[in-house]
């Protein structure tokens, strides 16, 4: 199995570490600090040297925050891990129901009297804290930066990463690095702008077409960029990592020390682009007059994948396909009460790996049976790993990172007879995810203005989920990629090439968990045999092939529609998965794709 990167505390390890950052605090004149899982880039993932708020709390969730005060100390979190979190962390930490709860308005009440809560600039955005202000106006409470408190009492904290680079092949990146900058570059231009900071490591990797490996399961390299208009590129990155890249990335891209990126943005003229959503305070205050706000200029073009890229994607995922059945096959063959999640883990893993063109799993796979399978991103560890019981279901949440692309797939397999209220919710669920499959929708619309139709059979049962539909996926790149969401949350219109996950689901704490998802590729709609379209419409395309169980399908609960998407998805797997198969997950799969 892959070595875990995680750093994390065990719920005892909790309360000493928070009364050691309450002497720093002291020490500083502070009433609180804010601890976030960020780093200087303002990526989704981080290494394990920026792992701070798992390191005091315990809790390992990919988003959240900790306001520790003198009196408490609050961890924030979202609706995917208000399970998780009563696991992880010990009490001397209040979990704290957010965005419901923001931190201004958590701090106006937990400092009545007012005080000063310092915040580390590297860590935070100018939009983070001026949300925070506004909330605090008027109430005596404050925001002050400061120089890291976790850092002073983490007396092993990891070494910044230092992986080296490597060229992302053209024939998978689909178009050169020169093209890119220059495309992007003139984008400024038109806009009247002189350069932009790319913060984002997924930005910089797309931008100069390399791949490393500084965050896990991540193939990024950690550096800091500024694009002029001109398309030439000033690379911060320690030199360790590009050594040997210099006939790649040629005279356009020089590279530079990124302790220099501070006194180098002194000397930049304006008008220099930064994105309030991901530049450190830090840089935006060195900048001072001389910034205009405005998106990640590498974003949206990122986001839209070209033909190579798309292709790329589309063969990995038949790989990776076969090499889920290959395990889906192996588990049905096991009885309840045999198997732990560990070993469910391993053999996927393991599955994986046959594969030459995989350079690692896409992030920590998730194999939840029974309660942990409402757990939504659950990570089996020691202390958890559950043996498969007969009457659970297991989500099984895995993904691999392959030279041509980046997968995710989730299915739900039941471990013996499902219960009869599972087998309900999970056909909602299934009829969710296909009505999202089968749509199309006009031009211009965001992710917000469709995701309910994939909740819609949920609801109408007065039942719902606390996580997105659907994020965006890279090229050989981060798991999860923005700007594109299928949120309620997300206006970025969803555009031709864009790649994004489907996956409903359905969880009740402390019984069972479903989810199902595909990757789906944004693609032009043609026009109906016969019909009289006045606007221009979109669909999708499916990109994932693995059978969805049909032991847990109520039948009737699918209309006719329904049933016909799936049993042409079915054929579409027999047909793709098929020839790549052992001779027996061949015959296993052949029984799994039989006809409803």
């Amino acid at each position: 199995m892959y070595q875990s990167f995680e750093v994390s505390a065990r719920p005892e390890q909790g309360p000493p570490r928070l009364l050691a950052l309450r002497a720093e605090m002291q020490k500083e004149g502070l009433d609180g600090f804010v601890i976030p899982r960020a780093d200087a880039h303002q990526g989704e993932y981080v290494a394990p040297r920026d792992e701070r708020l798992a390191w005091l709390t315990g809790f390992t969730g990919s988003a959240g925050f900790c306001a520790a005060l003198v009196e408490t100390a609050g961890v924030f979190i979202d609706g995917r891990y208000r399970t998780q979190v009563k696991t992880q962390v010990a009490e001397a930490f209040t979990p704290v129901p957010w965005p419901e709860i923001s931190l201004g308005a958590w701090l106006r009440e937990q400092l009545p009297q007012g005080g000063v809560v310092g915040f580390d600039p590297w860590l935070h955005t100018p939009g983070q804290i001026a949300q925070t202000e506004a909330v605090l106006e008027g109430s005596g409470v404050t925001l002050r930066q400061s120089t890291n408190l976790v850092d002073r009492i983490w007396a092993d904290q990891p070494a910044p990463p230092m992986a080296q680079a490597k060229v992302h092949p053209l024939q998978f990146a689909g178009e050169s690095h020169a093209e890119k900058r220059h495309k992007v570059g003139a984008v400024l231009r038109d806009a009247g702008q002189a350069a932009a900071v790319i913060t984002l490591p997924d930005s910089l990797c797309w931008l100069l077409n390399i791949r490393g490996s500084d965050i896990p399961r991540n193939p990024v390299v950690h550096g800091f960029a500024v694009l002029h208009q001109s398309g030439v590129v000033d690379a911060f990155v320690a030199a360790a990592k590009v050594g040997g890249l210099d006939d790649h990335l040629g005279d356009e891209v020089s590279v530079r020390d990124p302790s220099e990126l501070l006194s180098y943005l002194d000397g930049l003229d304006g008008p220099v682009r930064l994105d309030k959503l991901s530049v450190p305070v830090v840089i935006a205050d060195r900048l001072d007059d001389r910034k205009v706000w405005g998106d990640d200029p590498c974003a949206l073009p990122k986001a839209r994948k070209n033909e190579a890229e798309i292709a790329g994607a589309a063969a990995a995922h038949l790989r990776d396909g076969a090499a889920l059945v290959e395990v889906l096959c192996w588990l049905e063959g096991q009885p309840p009460g045999t198997v732990t999640e560990t070993q469910v883990v391993t053999q996927l893993e393991t599955a994986r790996r046959r594969d030459n063109a995989l350079r690692d799993i896409s992030f920590e796979t998730i194999a939840g049976t029974g309660p942990n399978g409402a757990i939504m991103h659950y990570r089996v560890t020691e202390e958890t790993d559950s043996i498969l019981q007969e009457g659970q279901l297991l989500v099984l949440d895995s993904g691999g990172q392959y030279l041509d692309g980046t997968t995710d797939i989730t299915r739900t397999i039941p471990i013996g007879a499902p219960p009869p209220e599972a087998s309900a919710a999970f056909t909602r669920v299934l009829a969710g995810m296909i009505a999202m499959s089968r749509l199309r929708w006009p031009v211009g619309l965001a992710g917000r203005d469709i995701e309910c139709v994939g909740r819609l059979p949920l609801w109408m049962a007065g039942q719902d989920f606390d996580h997105g539909l659907g994020h965006g996926v890279g090229a050989y790149l981060s798991v999860h990629e923005g700007p594109q969401r299928l949120s309620r949350l997300s206006d970025v219109s969803l555009e031709p090439g864009m790649i994004l996950s489907n996956e409903p689901g359905y969880y009740r704490e402390g019984a069972f968990g479903i989810r199902i998802e595909n990757l789906l590729v944004v693609r032009d709609a043609p026009e109906l045999e016969g019909g009289d379209a006045h606007r221009k419409m979109l669909q999708w395309q499916t990109l994932s092939f693995a059978p969805i169980d049909r032991r847990l399908i109520v039948t009737e609960m699918l209309d006719t529609s329904a049933r016909d998407w799936l049993n042409a998805y079915h054929a579409g797997v027999a047909e793709k998965i098929g020839p790549r198969l052992s001779p027996d997950a061949k015959l296993w799969l052949d029984a799994a794709t039989v006809p409803i």
